[in-house]
């Protein structure tokens, strides 16, 4: 009788036990870094994150060796979740609230991360391509919302998706002494203004 060798299946299983722990691990450090980058700052303590996320610095460091690293992670999940949000809203929703909401929760993203914008004009190549990530995902999944809302006559459409998160991005970089909300109320005014005399603008948006 010959006897199975097991060997090769343990060492397997062993395998995908670890891939599965690192990226638990990868996952609970991200959203433990977001919730802290956004009331301590980029610049908080290793620590910090780390009992957040319930793992070890050299956890931290294994995963993400510069801070810079993990920084770029955290704004490119961040993109990723808030491309995915729009057809989900636009499935539940009217599409000038759908529009509306979303932009809600880009101007949510762009605002409260503490130190972010100063981190990515600090030249470190870490950022590189950052830009073009953020237009690759969410240009596309705005665009989608505008053109919705414009087919079924809730707004104007004279912005392309370029323009408005660009607006949204300037709007939305904190100043000193600005009061806290100033970035909503003003993407409000805009979505506000894109609504106004709908019958009246030609359905007509470069991209």
């Amino acid at each position: 009788m010959t006897v199975p060798d097991t060997t090769d299946s343990r060492a397997g299983a062993g395998a995908r036990r670890k891939r599965t722990d690192a990226q638990r691990n990868v996952e609970s450090l991200l959203e433990a870094a977001k919730t802290v980058f956004a009331t301590s700052g980029v610049d908080a303590p290793a620590k910090e994150i780390t009992d957040l996320a319930g793992v070890g610095v050299g956890t931290l460091y294994r995963h993400f060796p510069q801070r810079s690293h993990l920084i770029k992670a955290v704004i490119e999940r961040e993109i990723d979740a808030c491309a995915d949000a729009a057809p989900a809203l636009a499935a539940e929703y009217k599409p000038g609230i759908a529009l509306a909401r979303w932009l809600d929760r880009l101007v949510e993203f762009v605002a409260t991360k503490r130190g972010f914008a100063a981190a990515l004009h600090s030249g470190d190549p870490a950022y590189d391509g950052l830009s073009g990530y953020l237009m690759e995902k969410l240009a596309p999944a705005l665009g989608s919302l505008l053109d919705t809302a414009t087919a079924a006559g809730e707004i104007r459409a004279e912005v392309s998706p370029k323009d408005l998160l660009y607006a949204v991005a300037k709007l939305c970089t904190p100043l000193p002494d600005e009061e806290p909300h100033y970035g909503r109320r003003m993407v409000t005014l805009i979505v506000d203004g894109l609504r106004a005399d709908v019958a009246t603008t030609p359905a007509v948006r470069g991209r």
